[in-house]
């Protein structure tokens, strides 16, 4: 079961405050015991949403956003991916993570769909082409 991790942003990530020392050596020891269980495939801090854009939608209309944006609780500050036995697995891990936050932080752990979860929609044609991009990125 793949799990995206994000990370939230805070009002100190949103105005850049770096981590400290301490707080990054915790992070890369946390980061090696996901990786040496082999749960750990991908993992990065964000730049703050004043250094980010946002595409809007509304029919055939694209309208580019600029950062920053309001609400730094509804932002993402950073992710992991992680490929776990179950949500309860996922649970576990993030309960051991440095709190990632000096005013105190807040991780959310979200399923990433597989293949079998979009039903017969998903035909065997999406399915071949979605395993080759997938073996794209894996030659990559």
């Amino acid at each position: 079961m793949r799990i995206m991790v994000i990370v939230k942003a805070t009002q100190e990530s949103e105005a850049g405050e770096m981590p400290s020392t301490e707080l990054m050596a915790a992070m890369g020891d946390y980061n090696q015991q996901l990786v040496d269980a082999g749960i750990m495939k991908a993992g990065e801090g964000l730049h703050p949403s004043s250094k980010g854009k946002r595409v809007r939608f509304s029919g055939t209309q694209r309208t580019v956003i600029d950062g920053p944006f309001a609400e730094a609780k509804e932002l993402i500050a950073g992710f992991w991916m992680w490929d776990v036995k179950s949500m309860d697995e996922a649970v576990e891990w993030a309960r051991r993570c440095p709190n990632p936050m000096p005013s105190g932080g807040e991780l959310e752990l979200r399923p990433v769909f597989e293949a079998d979860d979009f039903g017969e929609e998903f035909t065997p044609e999406l399915r071949a082409q979605e395993d080759q991009i997938r073996a794209q990125l894996e030659s990559q």
